[in-house]
């Protein structure tokens, strides 16, 4: 149970609770409401190794905080870490089950915006959107040279077949696309019921599909999965015989993406299109060279950035750390 600390005015304190990357004010408020006190504040890397979040009970990151091995050590008194999204890779889980702190995530919040964000790349790839913006700007009027292609009829190939790779695929076949899919932990049910062809083999998705979409969690397995050998499996053109050419979108996680290998493809022509909403290393250097090549085009890691999101990822993150706080079963806890 969540340890009473006293009394603020009329009520009961249940537990101090620190937000440090940011919250929708919603979630601040449902949180207090619940009789929680809410410490809103960036505290830098250095203060948290220190014992900055000592006395708190709960802290609430999105992915900017690092709760590394030296920091959770250092963080007496700590009960549950509380991630407001998915991806759990910048805490570390097995030295917070080590301190018996419960981590809790908001995996479902998200999901709408991702799938918006993603079906937006494959667009702007396909209809050279971006280039021909910048062309517009610069005074160009370019029509012969920006000439596209459909991704009606082509074949989208998703590597991850979890909620958000299963929301591309619903919207890419109403756009009339043909779905692929790689996931060796899903049954292969799933996919049927969503009329997705499911891939044994991650090289036999590549060989089969123009566009690639990346939905998988970033492991030791899946580092660097898109590379050079495998993006040059790809086809270059779709059962309509149409050279459409190749293309990649990754909005999952930075690093599963072999960007000098891409940027190389896009060079050579293998690949035609690249487009990253998150890197290998964020923030991404402005000096990057991907940045020179007219084939990429990127988003500063807005998969969740929808004002619509940002309420519910915090709403449930706080539900959940309240639950945990308390000792109820959280679903969604990871550690």
């Amino acid at each position: 149970m969540a340890r009473f600390i006293g009394i603020i005015g009329s009520q009961r304190v249940m537990a101090r609770i620190a937000i440090v990357d940011g919250m929708a004010t919603q979630a601040v408020k449902h949180l207090q409401s619940l009789g929680n006190e809410v410490v809103e504040k960036s505290i830098g890397k250095e203060l948290l190794s220190y014992g900055a979040l000592e006395g708190f009970d709960a802290i609430i990151v999105r992915s900017a905080t690092k709760l590394t091995r030296e920091v959770i050590n250092a963080s007496k008194g700590l009960k549950v870490i509380g991630r407001a999204g998915v991806g759990v890779d910048n805490i570390d889980l097995d030295a917070a089950i080590e301190a018996g702190i419960i981590v809790v995530n908001a995996p479902r919040a998200s999901t709408k915006s991702v799938v918006e964000l993603t079906m937006a790349h494959l667009l702007a790839s396909a209809r050279k959107i971006v280039i021909a913006n910048q062309g517009l700007r610069a005074g160009l009027w370019e029509k012969k040279l920006m000439a596209g292609s459909e991704i009606s009829g082509k074949a989208l190939g998703l590597v991850g077949f979890g909620r958000i790779a299963q929301g591309v695929a619903m919207m890419a076949k109403a756009f009339g696309m043909e779905i692929h899919a790689y996931d060796p932990y899903l049954p292969k049910q799933i996919a049927e019921q969503l009329g997705a062809q499911m891939h044994d083999n991650v090289d036999d998705l590549f060989r089969r599909c123009t566009h690639i979409s990346i939905h998988c969690n970033l492991t030791e397995e899946t580092h660097h999965l898109v590379n050079a050998r495998r993006l040059a499996l790809m086809p270059q053109s779709g059962k309509d015989d149409v050279a459409c050419g190749n293309h990649i979108v990754n909005c999952a996680r930075g690093g599963i993406v072999d960007e000098e290998a891409a940027l190389a493809a896009l060079k050579s022509g293998i690949l035609t299109t690249l487009a990253l909403d998150v890197f290998e290393v964020e923030p991404i250097d402005p000096q990057n060279p991907l940045f020179q090549h007219p084939g990429f085009h990127g988003t500063p890691h807005i998969g969740a950035a929808t004002m619509e999101a940002q309420v519910r990822v915090g709403m449930d993150i706080a539900d959940a750390v309240n639950a945990a706080l308390i000792g109820e079963d959280v679903a969604t806890r990871v550690a």
